[in-house]
C-alpha cells in the first residue's frame, strides 16, 4: 500500500465523491507525536483492506487544505489526524494515540 499525497485544495473534493473508502492522513512534519502516529499506523497497515485509498496531507505545507479537510467532513482539526471517509462521509477520526490500523479495519469490514 502506498500514500498519494493531497498537494491541491481540488482533490478534496474528488475524495468526496469517491465512492467506497478513504483514509486521509494528516501529518505535521515538526512534530515528533505525528511522526510516531504514523510510523505506527504504516507498521499495521496491512490489515487495511488493499482497495482503500490511501492519502497523505503534509498539513505544515498545506495548511488550507487542512483546513479545507476539516470544513469539508466537518471535524475539528488535530494533528496527527485520520479521517476514514465512506461514500463521502467521515465515518471516523482520530488523532494522537487515537489513531488505529486495527480500528479503521474494523470499521470497513463492519
Amino acid at each position: 500500500m502506498q500514500w498519494k499525497n493531497i498537494t491541491d485544495l481540488e482533490e478534496i473534493g474528488q475524495i468526496q465523491q469517491q465512492e467506497g473508502y478513504s483514509l486521509i492522513f494528516k501529518h505535521s512534519t515538526r512534530c515528533s507525536v505525528s511522526l510516531m502516529a504514523k510510523k505506527r499506523f504504516e507498521r499495521d497497515w496491512a490489515v487495511i483492506p488493499e482497495n482503500t485509498a490511501l492519502y497523505f496531507l503534509d498539513l505544515i505545507s498545506y495548511r488550507d487544505i487542512s483546513a479545507q479537510i476539516a470544513e469539508t467532513f466537518q471535524v475539528y482539526h488535530e494533528s496527527p489526524q485520520i479521517l476514514l471517509i465512506k461514500n463521502g462521509d467521515c465515518i471516523l477520526d482520530a488523532s494522537h494515540s487515537e489513531i488505529s490500523a486495527d480500528e479503521v479495519a474494523e470499521m470497513i469490514n463492519s
